[in-house]
């Protein structure tokens, strides 16, 4: 959570952000993605075995697992902004 005021945001300031971090998470997702085909698909060809599964097999599935947990991390620490969105709230 990144130390502004948040208070005092306009509603356009508040769409700029909120697109800011649309966009990188849409970028996060393509590099995911990149990740996913390198580690699955580029890893196939070695003969290279993590506890008697092929390397593709777990790059592909865990490895992509804590690449996503990592980048999400990374996100919510470095870019995210937490900020009142202003709706009403109606005792719900």
């Amino acid at each position: 959570m990144k130390k502004n005021n948040r208070a005092s945001l306009s509603d356009a300031q508040k769409f700029s952000l909120v697109r800011r971090e649309a966009i990188y998470t849409g970028l996060a997702l393509v590099g995911l993605i990149i990740f996913w085909l390198a580690a699955g698909f580029g890893t196939s060809s070695l003969d290279v075995k993590i506890f008697h599964l092929p390397l593709w097999a777990v790059l592909g599935s865990v490895g992509v697992w804590l690449v996503a947990i990592l980048i999400s991390a990374l996100l919510s620490k470095k870019l995210f902004t937490d900020m009142d969105l202003g709706g009403e709230d109606n005792g719900k």
